[in-house]
């Protein structure tokens, strides 16, 4: 696999592409594998900072275990907020901390130094962020009728059924802006990463890593907050 991974890179730099997908043929179908390999990556970066975090824990945390405790406690913070109380943080945490992490540093390993290893955001193919967005989409209806049952579906003809093409409108629309925003704010960064350290090498690259780093958690606050709207309905009702 690394030989092929290489002769692949090597391919993608003589297309001259910004980019490089590396896109291959399989079985099923044409498959981006630098977005396949980046992704996980991300997802080994995930498992390891959550099991090195939570190894030895201690009453008065430090390093690591602080740092993934801020996380922990602000997300906490924002799904009692949107989610009804208590119950909904409990319900929904083990996947709303997991997709937070997971956008985040997706977001920022495209930042990495180009050292052995081409590094690419994952998100940064508009793939992953439908991929995304649609698993936000699907699930909250999911989770509405576990909540709720078939009641749930009864907000698309709220306040009247008048309402119904405009409500459908907005579940078609809302997957579908919340992936582009995440993907053109990714992309657009590392593409203009490229192009300033061809332009110029020094000092300016590093000051915009440093922007897009913010950039990324920004991006990956405001999807985690699109996901708990989506969600909110589902544990209306609820307020503790």
């Amino acid at each position: 696999m690394g030989n092929e991974a290489a002769a692949m890179a090597q391919e993608a730099e003589q297309s001259k592409e910004i980019i490089h997908y590396l896109a291959t043929n399989t079985f099923l179908g044409e498959v981006n594998m630098q977005t396949m390999y980046m992704t996980w990556i991300a997802m080994a970066i995930v498992f390891v900072l959550f099991f090195a975090a939570s190894r030895n824990p201690k009453l008065v945390p430090s390093g690591l275990q602080n740092v993934m405790e801020f996380f922990v406690d602000f997300l906490n913070g924002l799904m009692e907020d949107n989610l009804g109380g208590v119950k909904g943080r409990k319900y929904m945490a083990p996947f709303i901390i997991t997709l937070f992490m997971f956008i985040l540093v997706s977001n920022e390993i495209g930042m990495l130094p180009q050292v052995g290893v081409h590094w690419t955001s994952p998100t940064n193919d508009i793939n992953t962020c439908f991929g995304l967005s649609l698993l936000v989409a699907f699930s909250a209806y999911l989770v509405g009728v576990m909540q709720q049952g078939i009641g749930h579906f009864k907000h698309f003809v709220s306040p009247s059924p008048a309402f119904l093409p405009l409500h459908l409108l907005d579940a078609v629309t809302k997957p579908l802006t919340m992936a582009l925003r995440l993907f053109g704010n990714i992309l657009a960064g590392e593409i203009l990463l490229i192009v300033l350290y061809q332009l110029a090498p020094w000092v300016v690259p590093e000051l915009w890593v440093m922007f897009s780093l913010f950039i990324g958690f920004v991006q990956a606050f405001i999807f985690t907050i699109l996901a708990l709207g989506s969600y909110a309905l589902a544990f209306a009702g609820h307020e503790e």
